[in-house]
């Protein structure tokens, strides 16, 4: 939405031949272009007339292209660049022939440069916001890590799975044409048997017993033909379990989970089988990330909501519209303000 936006705005208002040099990003240092050579050349466009006996012509220089570039997208990739030249090259002779035509003194132009402008200047915000939520200090780290320390535990955990039910096949659907039970009522008596294979197999775990032959028999006994264990789990952390087991972090190893029966009905159990907490240098990197998206996320909150929009005229009786997206206390969420900043 910014690139877009920039793009529409700059190309027409970058005066040709005008822009004073930039400095270089890392990605333009890697060109043997020099800043004063020329990186595009429009022929037959000018805006005053050449020179006796020289060609009308626009030059822009590498200099003058890297302060546009800079301008919409910093260390704008060469990729890009070449898009965004075949685009500026066009919208050159465009813009121009707008000109002649007075298109850029109409009411409707003028209006259009005012909401490009607060739409700018509101892209401009969002980054030197952004740029400093990236201003995190060794200090803040710290502080941080030592105020969420339970977060960066990791675990290698052995999980044993469930079924919910007993697997229907060709022989269980014969066995069940010899009973006088309706399906549903085998069904749930199947459940009921699994949830009690689980009670019993959480039993074994905590007596000590290998999880991988466990899992083999929870198989076994809800008649899946997979034999073969998947038991370990590696480098767990507390938020990638599901919420309702994150209680195994807290195990120590050795260690058994309750049983876990989720909505779906099938059942979980955990063994803790070595834990460690990560080092502020090995957490350094997601903290940071962290910190910055919350102090982002903060210092845009001001900007949100608070905003109501007249029903009488977006949503008029007889048109079929969808409603705004309320938010915060019944208020409605300003579309276009918002959009920029996602």
């Amino acid at each position: 939405m910014r690139f877009k936006c920039l793009v529409c705005v700059l190309f027409a208002s970058f005066a040709c031949g005008q822009a004073a040099p930039t400095a270089t990003t890392a990605a333009a240092a890697e060109t043997n272009v020099s800043l004063d050579d020329p990186v595009i050349t429009v022929n037959e466009l000018c805006s005053r007339p050449a020179p006796h006996g020289n060609a009308c012509k626009t030059v822009v220089t590498r200099a003058q292209f890297e302060k546009l570039t800079e301008a919409l997208q910093p260390g704008m990739s060469f990729s890009l660049r070449l898009n965004v030249a075949n685009a500026y090259a066009r919208n050159l002779r465009m813009s121009a022939a707008a000109e002649k035509r007075g298109l850029d003194k109409t009411p409707e132009f003028e209006e259009e440069m005012r909401f490009a402008r607060m739409q700018l200047l509101a892209q401009d915000l969002s980054r030197a916001l952004q740029a400093e939520a990236n201003n995190v200090t060794d200090a803040d780290l710290e502080a941080y890590y030592k105020k969420n320390q339970s977060t960066y535990e990791q675990a290698t955990l052995a999980r044993i799975f469930v079924p919910r039910a007993k697997q229907t096949g060709p022989a269980a659907a014969d066995a069940k044409t010899s009973t006088t039970e309706p399906i549903e009522t085998q069904g749930k008596a199947d459940e009921e048997a699994m949830t009690r294979v689980a009670a019993d197999l959480r039993a074994r775990a905590v007596k000590g017993e290998d999880p991988d032959k466990l899992q083999i028999e929870a198989y076994t006994v809800a008649g899946f033909l997979q034999t073969t264990p998947n038991t370990k789990m590696e480098k767990v952390r507390r938020a990638t379990l599901p919420p309702q087991h994150e209680t195994v972090m807290d195990l120590k190893p050795g260690g058994v989970s309750e049983v876990f029966s989720d909505p779906g009905g099938a059942h979980f159990i955990y063994k803790m089988v070595s834990k460690q907490t990560l080092t502020m240098d090995e957490a350094k990197t997601e903290i940071r990330t962290t910190i910055s998206t919350r102090r982002y996320r903060d210092s845009m909150k001001g900007f949100q909501g608070n905003v109501v929009f007249s029903d009488a005229y977006f949503n008029p009786p007889g048109i079929l519209a969808t409603p705004p997206q309320r938010i915060r206390k019944g208020k409605k969420k300003n579309p276009t303000t918002d959009a920029s900043h996602d």
